[in-house]
């Protein structure tokens, strides 16, 4: 009935089961067709096969520590109120993290203390520090197309050249002035921004 050129193996099988289909072959006249394995099982199979003989080339001690590892980032996600492991993200995490990064550009603030500004003064006072934070996806113009495509084609090669525009400063808040660890008195100008766009 079967002339093609795939071959079959036999499925292992019970003495029980041998018996039953040895009773109902005789009973029935209809061939049993081949059952063959889905190709998921197999995939799974290879799967497990990988994952297994990734294991066997750590050590113990290095298995234990990965374990203490994945363990601690569960309760940490239990904490922190979730309910899946951080190891397998939610669909839409992916779809915030891109809004993440194309928020638009805008003038952003922080406390700081004189030292931390590293202009060289050391000074324990604390100043408010505005800054230029976003992107300007939304400002691309011919320019910055035309400068892109000129780099693509290599006809830019040593220039350093930025071929989308950038969220900057464009104007500065009042000076600040301070007093150093020394009694010092300093006045810097420039330093906060006071209105942000795209460059």
């Amino acid at each position: 009935m079967f002339n093609g050129s795939r071959t079959y193996s036999p499925l292992p099988s019970s003495p029980s089961s041998s018996r039953a289909s040895s009773s109902s072959s005789s009973s029935s006249s209809l061939p049993v067709a081949p059952r063959r394995s889905p190709r998921a099982l197999r995939r799974h199979s290879s799967l497990l096969a990988q994952y297994s003989s990734l294991l066997e080339s750590y050590t113990e001690g290095e298995i234990r520590q990965l374990i203490a590892a994945l363990v601690e980032r569960y309760s940490q996600a239990m904490n922190s109120g979730g309910h899946e492991l951080p190891l397998f993200p939610r669909a839409g995490s992916r779809r915030k993290r891109a809004r993440a990064r194309h928020k638009p550009c805008a003038l952003k603030e922080l406390e700081v203390s004189v030292s931390e500004l590293g202009l060289g003064y050391e000074s324990d006072e604390t100043v408010l520090f505005r800054y230029c934070s976003g992107t300007c996806e939304a400002a691309v113009r011919s320019y910055d197309l035309s400068l892109k495509s000129m780099r693509s084609r290599r006809r830019i090669k040593k220039e350093k050249v930025r071929a989308r525009p950038c969220c900057r400063p464009l104007a500065y808040d009042d000076d600040v002035s301070f007093l150093d660890a020394y009694n010092r008195y300093y006045t810097v100008n420039e330093l906060s921004a006071k209105e942000c766009g795209c460059v």
